[in-house]
């Protein structure tokens, strides 16, 4: 494991980065901006080309994909360590799925965007429901029984999915499959998935010491006197809630939260109380250097933020993985 002097740097490496993120965000477009310019334009109070562009499109559309990359991240790490998979990612429990299948339905019938969004956050809520239900049963809660669950619901509104699809108008289509592959266009203000990333991470923090007990094991938790039952009721409705609030800002983005835990775990180790935080500014500057990139890199057409998040990741993943020897 990293000593804790170099985890503190990746830390700090981390957080540079996710700075350096949004400022290229800010400053690349078609109308560019140097490092003056936005100094500049932040600094002047008059009405010009380059405080609209600043302000009203790039700011809140930058803050919307760092908010979304580390929501997904903070969820995928808490779900790897709480089922122990390195396959749980915040999608696999079908929370995705249930969000896809309320915000294509309000799109098929042309509906606004914020009833849309409020979809997308109702159908996430309700297949959260379904899989938590479905999952504990009558019988004592496992892993694989909750992963089982969530992969039978996936595939339920994965089905639902492709028939809306089917039906809907054929100029409706495009839209709907940007936001199946992440669309950040339309993500509108910030703040709120600000505010769940904040209070998730604040609230995910004091937990860490006992989410590390837990990664060693449910009996040896339950032996150091550790509430596992609580902590994971906590983790469940948390990684839920964190991830339902990024599909319903950016659509279905995906990668993020499986393969950044990952990354971050291999620099920083698999203490909880760096973990998060790591994961967090590691999702966010990815998403917003992908986002970046797909506005920018064919102008003026947009790609899939979820296409390039995978071609970013993808090769970066393997190069670590084969340099470290695996997952840990």
């Amino acid at each position: 494991m990293p000593s804790r002097r170099r985890a503190f740097l990746v830390l700090l490496i981390l957080a540079l980065l996710a700075a350096a993120s949004l400022v290229l965000a800010l400053a690349v477009g078609s109308v560019a901006l140097s490092p003056a310019d936005l100094l500049a334009t932040v600094g002047g109070h008059e009405r010009s080309l380059a405080n609209q562009v600043l302000f009203d499109l790039r700011l809140p559309r930058a803050l919307a994909a760092f908010a979304c990359g580390g929501l997904l991240a903070l969820a995928g790490a808490l779900m790897q360590v709480l089922l122990r998979n390195p396959l749980a990612d915040p999608y696999v429990l079908g929370v995705s799925g249930g969000a896809s299948v309320g915000a294509l339905l309000a799109m098929a019938v042309g509906l606004p965007l914020a009833i849309v969004n409020g979809g997308a956050f109702a159908g996430a809520l309700a297949a959260t429901l379904l899989v938590f239900g479905l999952g504990h049963g009558e019988g004592a809660w496992t892993s694989t029984r909750l992963l089982l669950t969530g992969v039978i619901v996936a595939s339920g509104c994965g089905a639902v999915v492709a028939l809306v699809l089917t039906l809907a108008p054929e100029a409706q289509l495009r839209g709907m499959l940007f936001w199946l592959l992440g669309d950040l266009g339309q993500a509108g203000t910030p703040w709120p998935a600000l505010a769940v990333l904040t209070l998730g991470l604040v609230a995910a923090l004091p937990y860490a010491r006992d989410l590390n007990v837990l990664a060693r094991g449910e009996l040896a938790a339950l032996s150091l006197g550790v509430p596992v039952a609580r902590l994971r009721t906590g983790v469940q409705v948390a990684a839920s809630l964190l991830t339902a609030a990024a599909v319903t800002t950016a659509g279905s983005v995906g990668f993020v939260g499986l393969v950044v835990p990952h990354l971050t775990r291999l620099a920083i180790g698999n203490d909880q109380r760096l973990l998060l935080p790591a994961a967090t500014l590691a999702g966010g500057a990815l998403l917003t250097v992908a986002d970046t990139l797909a506005r920018s890199i064919a102008a003026p057409i947009q790609l899939p933020v979820g296409a390039l998040t995978a071609l970013i990741g993808v090769p970066l993943f393997l190069f670590m993985l084969t340099r470290r020897g695996g997952l840990s």
